[in-house]
Order: C-alpha cells, then sequence, then structure tokens
C-alpha cells in the first residue's frame, strides 16, 4: 500500500510540474505578465545568453543550495522534479507555440493569458496534492518565516514575490529592453498569479486532484490512505 501511494504520489507530482511548465510557456505566449518568480527568471533571461531550460535549473540549484544549508525539511522529491523539468518544458513550450501563434492580436493574448491561469491552477493542484516537497523558490519564503521567525508566512511571501518582481524588471531594462516592454514580464497576468489563484487551485483539488489520490473503492467509498510524504 505505501509503495503503491508514493508511486501514485511521485505520479502526480510529475504530471503537476509538466502542466505548470506547459501553463509558463502559454503565459509567455500571453506577453502579459507571469508569476513572480518567472518574472525574475524573465529578467535574468533576457541579461544573461543562456537557454531558459538551463538558466532555470542553475538559478535553482542556488535555491536548494540555500535550503540545504539553513532547512532541509522543505526539500522533497518535487522539489528535484521541479528544478531539473520545468525551465526545458517551459522553453520547449514557448518555442513550439511561437511557430504555431505568430504575432497573437490582443484577443488571442488574453485568451492565452485565461488558458495559462486555468493550467497552472490545474497542474499547482496536483503538486500540492501529492506533497512531496515544494519548489525551492516556495522554501525560501518557509524558511524564512517557519525557521527564522522573521514573520507570517503570508506576509514574507509577499516581500519575496516583489522582490523578484523589481528585480526581474531591473535585469530586463539592463539588458537594453525598453520600459514599455516591462508589462510583457510584469503585469495583470503576475497579479492573478500572485494573488487570485487559490479559490480555483482549491477546487481542483477538491474536484480532481484528492479524490485521484484517495481513490474509490469497490463500494464507493474512498480508499484509507498513508501519509508518505513525511516518510
Amino acid at each position: 500500500m505505501k509503495n503503491r501511494q508514493l508511486g501514485k504520489r511521485i505520479a502526480m507530482t510529475l504530471f503537476g510540474v509538466i502542466i505548470c511548465s506547459i501553463s509558463v510557456g502559454i503565459f509567455k505566449i500571453a506577453e502579459l505578465g507571469v508569476d513572480p518568480f518567472q518574472s525574475f527568471m524573465a529578467g535574468l533571461d533576457s541579461l544573461i545568453p543562456v537557454d531558459f531550460g538551463t538558466l532555470y535549473m542553475i538559478a535553482n540549484a542556488v535555491l536548494l543550495l540555500f535550503s540545504l544549508i539553513f532547512d532541509r525539511h522543505y526539500i522533497g522529491i518535487a522539489t528535484f522534479i521541479n528544478l531539473f523539468l520545468l525551465g526545458y518544458i517551459t522553453d520547449f513550450t514557448h518555442r513550439f507555440l511561437q511557430t504555431v501563434i505568430v504575432n497573437p492580436g490582443m484577443p488571442v493574448r488574453i485568451a492565452c493569458l485565461a488558458i495559462g491561469v486555468v493550467i497552472i491552477c490545474f497542474g499547482s493542484a496536483f503538486y500540492m496534492t501529492a506533497d512531496l516537497g515544494v519548489s525551492t523558490y516556495d522554501a525560501v519564503a518557509l524558511i524564512i518565516s517557519k525557521t527564522w521567525k522573521k514573520g507570517k508566512f503570508q506576509y514574507v511571501r509577499i516581500i519575496t514575490d516583489l522582490v523578484c518582481v523589481i528585480v526581474g524588471a531591473v535585469l530586463f531594462l539592463a539588458a537594453g529592453n525598453p520600459v514599455g516592454k516591462i508589462p510583457t514580464i510584469v503585469g495583470v497576468g503576475t497579479i492573478i498569479t500572485a494573488f487570485f489563484m487559490g479559490p480555483l487551485i482549491e477546487f481542483f483539488n477538491v474536484h480532481i486532484a484528492r479524490p485521484i489520490l484517495n481513490g474509490k473503492g469497490e463500494n464507493g467509498d474512498e480508499e484509507k490512505t498513508e501519509d508518505v510524504a513525511s516518510e
């Protein structure tokens, strides 16, 4: 039972990360803003001539080192799946969509943003329900708030998000991009992903992710599952 449950959690984590990666690629096509950490990565990507997938892995490896030094409790299988896969899948998705959606107008960009939001919430529900660790970026706010006791998590997370957005915008401008292009990496999509995704993620949690994890017995009852995330 334990091995089967762990296998299901790993599969859900892998699925969730892949879906979230695809959604980030769609956000990039929309050019109406990405989530705060991806805003930072977009600025970094504009400045450093390295493939996005490799750059994402390097940046997350640095954050992973931070977590390993100060509190490795938050590091799990999901952390490494995210570290090694998200950047490359995002890069592949973006490059592919650029060949399909060429010079999109505002209606198409808005549609891509809406689709990206729904998809990232769907993927996040699987990733979070599997409960096999957090991303290296999520771990930073958790360590500051829970380990160092420097404030409540929600406030620390707002600060780390603001730092990412500001630094990302500065790096974007330092790379020679015009000020008018900043909304492509810090825009309405950034606001939505930072503050308004919770209810939709919870909807997918309740109606899809948790039922899949718990399974259904022959009589329609949920099978009892054991918490393997802490083992």
